[in-house]
C-alpha cells in the first residue's frame, strides 16, 4: 500500500468484547470528567483570587490549562470509538494527534521542571525570589516552553509522516503515536529512532536530573526547619510530585525509546495511560486539593457566588 493511498489509519482498542469496551469507555469518561473539572476549578480559582497571583500559581494555572487540553486530545475520541466500535481515523486526524500529543508532553515536562525550580528558589533562596521569579521571567519561560514545544513537535511530526507507510495501516494504540507509526513504515526508520532517542534522553533525562537536583536542595533545606509540621508539609507536596514525574517519564521512555522492531503489545497501551492520562489526573490533586490556599480561595468564591445568587 503506497504512502499516497493512505487516507486513514485503524486504531486498536483494548478489547473486541462489547462489555469490556463499555467498561473502558465508562472508566475513561469518568477519569476525563474528573480531570477536566479539577483542572478547570484550579484555573478559575487562581484567576479570580488575587492572593494567588504569584509565580507558583501562575505556573499551576498554565499546567492546568495544558492538562485539560492534553487529555482532551486522546481520551474523548477513544471513548467514542469504543462505544461505536469505530476504529478509523483520517490521516489528517492522525497527524493532528501526533503533533498535539508530542507538543503537550514536551510543554508538560517543561512546566514541571520550571515549577521545581520555582519551589527551589522559594525555599532555598527566598530573599532572591522576587528577582529570580519575577512576572516577566515567568512569562518568558512559559512562552519559551510553548514556542520550543511547537518546533520540537513539528520536527518529530514532519519526520514521521515523510515516511512511506506500506506494511499496514493498523496503529497498535488507542490513538496515533510515533512508535506505532514507525512500525508501519516500509522504509528505514533508523534516523527517526536515533532522533527520538537522542532528543528524549537529552530533554527528558535533562529535565528529570534538574528536577531531582532541585528537590535534593529543597530536602536538605527542609531538614533544617525547626518545625516538624513544616517539614511534613513540604514532604507531602514534593514526594508526590517526584512520583508523578517519575511515572510520567519512565512510561514515556519505555513507549518511545523501545526499538520499533519489537512488536506492540497490550502492555504498551497500558503504559501509555501512565504518561497520557495519569499526570493530568493527579496534578490537580497534588498541587491543589491538598493546598490550603487553594481550598480557602475556593470556599471564598463559592460563598461569594451563593451570596450573589441569594441577593439576585
Amino acid at each position: 500500500m503506497p504512502n499516497s493511498t493512505v487516507t486513514e489509519f485503524l486504531l486498536m482498542g483494548f478489547s473486541d468484547v462489547w462489555e469490556v469496551r463499555v467498561l473502558h469507555a465508562m472508566s475513561f469518561s469518568l477519569i476525563y470528567l474528573v480531570t477536566v473539572i479539577g483542572n478547570v476549578l484550579i484555573i478559575i480559582v487562581t484567576t479570580l483570587d488575587r492572593s494567588l497571583h504569584t509565580p507558583m500559581y501562575f505556573f499551576l494555572r498554565n499546567l492546568s490549562i495544558l492538562d485539560a487540553c492534553y487529555i482532551s486530545v486522546t481520551v474523548p475520541n477513544s471513548c467514542v470509538n469504543s462505544l461505536l466500535d469505530r476504529i478509523t481515523i483520517s490521516k489528517a486526524g492522525c497527524v493532528a494527534q501526533v503533533f498535539l500529543v508530542v507538543f503537550f508532553v514536551y510543554v508538560e515536562l517543561m512546566l514541571l521542571t520550571i515549577m521545581a525550580q520555582d519551589r527551589y528558589v522559594a525555599i532555598c533562596q527566598p530573599l532572591h525570589y522576587p528577582v529570580i521569579m519575577s512576572p516577566q521571567v515567568c512569562v518568558q519561560m512559559t512562552l519559551a516552553s510553548i514556542l520550543s514545544g511547537l518546533v520540537y513537535s513539528g520536527l518529530h511530526t514532519g519526520n514521521t509522516f515523510r515516511l512511506p507507510f506500506c506494511q499496514s495501516n493498523v496503529v497498535h494504540q488507542f490513538f496515533c503515536d510515533i512508535p506505532s507509526l514507525l512500525r508501519l513504515s516500509c522504509s528505514d526508520t533508523l534516523s527517526n529512532e536515533i532522533l527520538i532517542v537522542a532528543s528524549g534522553l537529552s530533554i527528558g533525562g535533562g529535565c528529570f536530573i534538574f528536577i531531582i537536583r532541585s528537590y535534593i536542595h529543597i530536602f536538605s533545606t527542609v531538614f533544617k526547619f525547626p518545625n516538624g509540621e513544616d517539614r511534613a508539609k513540604a514532604f507531602s507536596t514534593c514526594v508526590p510530585h517526584i512520583l508523578v514525574v517519575s511515572i510520567f517519564l519512565s512510561s514515556g521512555f519505555y513507549v518511545y525509546l523501545k526499538p520499533s522492531v519489537i512488536s506492540a503489545t497490550i502492555q504498551d497501551m497500558v503504559l501509555t495511560v501512565f504518561y497520557c492520562i495519569i499526570p493530568p489526573l493527579l496534578n490537580p490533586i497534588i498541587y491543589s486539593l491538598r493546598n490550603d490556599q487553594i481550598k480557602c480561595a475556593l470556599r471564598k468564591i463559592v460563598k461569594r457566588t451563593l451570596s450573589f445568587q441569594i441577593m439576585k
